[in-house]
């Protein structure tokens, strides 16, 4: 299926009936496994053998759709987690431990911010923060000998900075880390960072794959290229023996393809248990197949009400890759020739409160903490998600205090921008 187009992917990927059986995926709704012997079960609890035993670590409905976003990345193995957030936790975590360090781009979505600067923090493991636009010599600065992983994001979240993942790729690589790349907002259909040189990709499904603010989920995807007994000295715990799967070597026993997700879900998921569930899955599915349809209109939306807002009077600014003349357009070009996404951020003149007032005028778009629908919805991050944030980390992160983020749904684009016409009249 890899050799697909995206948009068959995103409809049949992962899943192929044999005669007979089920042409929609099937859920498996249960917690436990059936084997007639001891000796069954345990090839499996020593990963001697494929198979299922306890659906906190593996599902095969959860694994049906991990292969399928899998085919639509580009990668070699994949797995589902509960939520976005438990995927760049576990990305980063089956990397870096308690004294180890992580240099991310500043331009990140607030709950990641607070998730590397203050909840991993106490846990020992530090992060320096870099411009998403960083030079190599300003990235390579930003190393240590103890860094574990360099992570960004395709298209930030709120601030829409498109990120140079060529760049950031060539640097890691060079540093003999892996790269990390967020591609919630983008997506496989606009933009596959495996191609461009990352090494493991992590998706909030909550967002546009679902598409109906359905279920919270997150993915994680292994392009199946960084060599980790390359370095093994920097990634113990890929290559030295796990004490508690007795003495299995990850990077040995599944090689580049299947060390990283391996561990993630044999060890990770095992011990924190942030899993999906069989039904979340099932419903994800159902976003994903009609993916492909839905970004192409949301990103149409999010250039049409952009191209509006850019000439409105009552606009101090507005930000979105695609318009020619934002500072990002030819990296947005480059990495994503056939749109972006439907999210646009702007300031509306008069700050905060003149912000907060258009807001709530607004009769279609929904005040939601909530992005990348079906339905238009819009935010306030300043005083929402990325509370949490100093006014310097706010600017660090390319948040004003005015900015208000909308998220282009999959309605009429006239009757969007309408909406934010009359909003506009009463500021």
């Amino acid at each position: 299926m890899k050799n697909f187009d995206i948009e068959t992917r995103c409809v049949q990927g992962g899943y192929t009936p044999g005669n007979g059986e089920p042409r929609q995926i099937p859920i498996i709704q249960s917690t436990t496994f059936k084997y007639d012997t001891g000796e069954d079960m345990g090839k499996l609890f020593d990963l001697e053998a494929s198979g299922y035993f306890y659906s906190r670590l593996q599902n095969p409905t959860c694994d049906t759709v991990a292969a399928k976003i899998c085919e639509m990345e580009g990668g070699s193995a994949a797995m589902l987690t509960s939520s976005g957030q438990a995927a760049n936790f576990y990305a980063v975590f089956n990397l870096a431990n308690c004294g180890d360090h992580v240099v991310a781009s500043s331009a990140i979505y607030g709950g990641t911010f607070n998730l590397f600067s203050v909840t991993m923090k106490k846990m020992g493991i530090d992060f320096t923060f870099v411009k998403p636009n960083a030079t190599a010599d300003e990235l390579r600065a930003a190393f240590r000998p103890n860094t574990k992983a360099l992570f960004g994001e395709t298209i930030a979240n709120p601030a829409l900075n498109v990120l140079d993942i060529e760049t950031f790729a060539t640097v890691a690589h060079e540093m003999g880390v892996p790269l990390i790349i967020d591609n919630t907002f983008a997506t496989p259909v606009h933009c596959r960072p495996i191609e461009w040189g990352a090494d493991i990709v992590t998706h909030s499904t909550t967002k546009y794959m679902d598409g109906h603010g359905g279920c919270v989920g997150g993915a994680i995807v292994d392009a199946g290229k960084f060599d980790w007994m390359a370095h093994a000295e920097r990634f113990p715990g890929l290559c030295t023996p796990d004490d508690s799967y007795h003495g299995v070597t990850y990077a040995e026993r599944f090689g580049k393809e299947g060390a990283f997700i391996t561990k993630a879900t044999a060890q990770i998921m095992r011990d924190l248990g942030s899993v999906c569930a069989p039904m979340t899955a099932y419903m994800l599915n159902l976003g994903l197949e009609s993916l492909h349809v839905r970004m192409q209109r949301h990103y149409e939306n999010g250039l049409a009400v952009a191209e509006y807002l850019a000439k409105h009077e009552k606009i101090a600014w507005v930000k979105f890759p695609s318009l020619p003349d934002d500072e990002d357009y030819a990296l947005a070009k480059k990495y994503m020739p056939n749109g972006t996404c439907g999210v646009v951020s702007f300031g509306v003149k008069g700050g905060r409160e003149a912000a907060e007032k258009f807001m709530t005028g607004l009769r279609l778009a929904a005040i939601e903490t909530h992005v990348a629908d079906a339905r238009s919805c819009c935010l306030h991050p300043a005083s929402t998600t990325h509370r949490q944030m100093s006014d310097a980390e706010l600017l660090a992160a390319g948040v004003s205090p005015d900015l208000v983020r909308f998220s282009c749904g999959i309605e009429s684009a006239r009757d969007l921008i309408a909406d934010i016409e009359q909003a506009l009249a009463n500021v």
